[in-house]
Order: C-alpha cells, then structure tokens, then sequence
C-alpha cells in the first residue's frame, strides 16, 4: 500500500506530488541490466550516436518494458547516459518491484533518461502501482527516489485536473470473519452476553 503525500493546487495548472513507501521500489536489479531494443525497422547514425527504431518496437531492461511504435535513442552523452524517446497510441511502460506487485503506466510519449532513472509521461498520461493510479496530461516518476510528480494542463480548473484513486485495502479472511460473526449475531442474545459478569 503506497502512503501518499499529496500537494494539490488548481489555477490553471493541478500539480499533485505522491511519495511511494519503500516496498513499492522499482526492481533495483533491472537498472544493472543491458538494455535490448528491437522492432521491425531500425537505423543508426554513428557519427551522432542516435538511432531510431520503429514499428512494434520493444525496449527491455530486467523486468523493465516498454512498448511503442517508435523509439528514438539518443546515446551523444556517453555510455548510462542514453536518452529514450517513445510515441505510441500510447505507449506503455511496465515494471516489477522488489517487493512484489507491479507498476504500470501509459501516454502518447514516454521519455526514459537511463543516467537520472527518471519517465516522463506525457499526453493522456497514467501511471498504476497495484491498485492505486494518478492520471493526468502529463507525469514525471522518479523511479529511484519512488516519486511522482503529476500535472493536469486547461483552460479552466476542471480540464486542468490531475486524478489520484486509492482502492482500499483488502481486509484479511480472519478480519472478515470476526465483521461477518458481529453482524450474524441476535441483538437480544448480544444484549444478554455483555449483560453477564
């Protein structure tokens, strides 16, 4: 369960800030991972270190994915300094956490900067960590730091919002059954019970 810190604010622009808890931690082991790129087309430059792919394009880094239908690599910094550009309709990123579960999310344009581990999601932006989502026009996650930084673009305040949903936590089976034993109980024999000595 993620324990939100939420900093909401609705002039024209709704900024929301949510702060994971540590067992919510993107699978630290991916980043220590090669990165593989593949899809139908590619093309290279290597005097500008940049290279293009395309059609049903497939990045994999660990149990880091995306899927897009283009991607653009920019590898002009050097070496865990690559920068990756996907467009799709949408594009979407998943990856597991350390501690179980799943983070997912999904945008017309996802942005991954390898050095900074940071996604930067843009247009029609959603990003989900196992039940809870925050939507919006565009979302930046840290993916070391486990923060999100969402923003809402309009005209007016309601275009301009930014969604969180947090689904409530499952009661466990021995919590359901001392709920389900109080409910099923007679109020004239619960009466006579807490009447004894």
């Amino acid at each position: 369960m993620c324990k939100p810190f939420i900093n909401l604010s609705l002039s024209l622009v709704a900024i929301a800030t949510l702060s994971f808890s540590p067992l919510s931690m993107a699978g630290k082991d991916d980043f220590t991972q090669a990165i593989k790129v593949d899809s139908k087309f590619q093309f290279g430059d290597g005097k500008t270190k940049k290279s293009v792919f395309r059609e049903d394009v497939h990045i994999n880094q660990g149990s880091l994915n995306v899927y897009a239908d283009e991607v653009e690599v920019d590898a002009s910094k050097g070496e865990g300094n690559e920068i990756f550009i996907a467009t799709g309709n949408p594009a979407k990123y998943s990856q597991e956490q350390e501690q179980g579960g799943s983070i997912e999310a999904s945008a017309n344009r996802i942005e991954y900067r390898r050095d900074q581990r940071t996604l930067t999601l843009e247009g029609d932006a959603q990003l989900k960590q196992n039940n809870s989502s925050v939507k919006g026009e565009s979302i930046v996650f840290n993916m070391e730091l486990e923060q999100i930084v969402a923003q809402g673009e309009g005209e007016n305040q309601d275009s301009g919002r930014v969604t969180t949903i947090f689904q409530p936590s499952k009661k466990s089976a021995k919590q359901q059954n001392k709920t389900n034993d109080t409910k099923n109980v007679d109020p004239s024999e619960q009466l006579e019970q807490e009447e004894q000595p």
